[in-house]
This record gives C-alpha cells, structure tokens and sequence, in this order.
C-alpha cells in the first residue's frame, strides 16, 4: 500500500466514494442523486486542490481508501461545518478493503498535512450507528453539534 495527493483529477473518484459514504447503511441514493443536490455534491465537485487536499491508499493501481477536506464556507455549509477555516472531513475505505487500517492511514496523512499546514481543525460529521465513529473519537475528534441523526464533530489541531 502507498499513499498519494488527491487531486482535481480525481473528482470522479471523490465522487464515489462520497456515495459509499451516504450508502454506509443500505443503498439510499444513486450517483445521479448526489449530482442533484447540491449540499451532497459540493464534497466532491467543490474540491479545489490549490486549497483542499486528500490521499488515497492505493493498492497496485486500485483505490482501497481516500480521506480529503473541503473548505465549504458558511453560505454553502457541509452537514459537519463548524466555522469558516475549518474544512470538512469525508473518508472511505472501500468494500473489500475495510478492516486493514487504511481509514487510519488516509486519516493520519490528512490529519498531519492539516498540521503542516497551520490548520486550526477538522470537521465531520457521522450518523448515529456508524462504526467509524471509533476511529474519529481515537484520532481525537470530539462531538461540538448535532445535525439531524448525526453528529458533528471537530479534531482541534491548534
């Protein structure tokens, strides 16, 4: 396994993964439905590399798992915004691939590139029963809010 920079290349990419992310229970939306609404597609099509950054955990030339932020600002909030400056997480590890610590990894290279970068936090947010809550509460993220049936949480790094 290595790790690599996300980039506007791999929006189509973020795009997927962004609906493993809202299918983590059952499938409850398609590719055309993230398309449709905006406060789903904004975490993949609003990735700007000049100011966003991710990394995917890539086995010989597949994806297995990816973790990037977003700076959404306040008019155009994610369901885990906590303030302007501080982006917003979104990780995947993909089927088959789960298990193998790679959410840890991907977690960890995005976590340290924030600090190299002065960041004073991270948001997410994470629905109730999600089993990868345990992995944010190990990296040290903390519950701020609540959005409907999740959680908004928030990894202070300054």
């Amino acid at each position: 396994m290595r790790l690599r920079s996300v980039t506007d290349d791999d929006r189509a990419l973020l795009r997927e993964a962004c609906l493993v992310n809202m299918n983590w229970v059952e499938p409850r939306f398609s590719l055309q439905d993230l398309d449709d609404r905006p406060e789903l597609a904004h975490y993949y099509s609003a990735f700007d590399a000049s100011r966003d950054f991710g990394f995917a955990a890539v086995d010989d030339d597949a994806v297995t798992a990816v973790a990037w932020v977003v700076f959404l600002p306040a008019d155009d909030p994610g369901y885990g915004f906590v303030a302007d400056g501080v982006p917003e997480l979104s990780i995947t590890a993909f089927d088959g691939h789960r298990g193998r610590g790679l959410g840890a990894a991907v977690l960890d290279a995005v976590t340290d590139e924030a600090r190299r970068r002065g960041l004073v936090g991270i948001s997410l947010s994470v629905e109730d029963g999600n089993r990868a809550r345990h992995l944010y509460e190990r990296a040290g993220f903390r519950v701020v809010g609540r959005n409907g049936n999740a959680d908004t949480m928030l990894l202070e790094l300054g």
